[in-house]
């Protein structure tokens, strides 16, 4: 499961599909220029998000 921490002050978040109830899965985006985007994304096919928002900034996940 897609776990988000933030780096500031250790709030975290687990993620879940609202379509199926599905943990999310960590995965990597690559955009059309070549940098990477980390993101969750459904393993059932309903989409995929961006990382989450805390104290300002990005929050983060380990990718495996």
């Amino acid at each position: 499961m897609a776990t988000y921490e933030c780096s500031s002050c250790g709030m975290s978040v687990n993620a879940s599909c609202g379509a199926c109830d599905t943990p999310l899965v960590d995965a990597i985006l690559t955009k059309d220029d070549g940098s990477t985007v980390q993101v969750s994304e459904c393993p059932n096919g309903h989409g995929k998000i961006k990382s989450p928002l805390c104290c300002g900034a990005d929050m983060s996940c380990a990718v495996a």
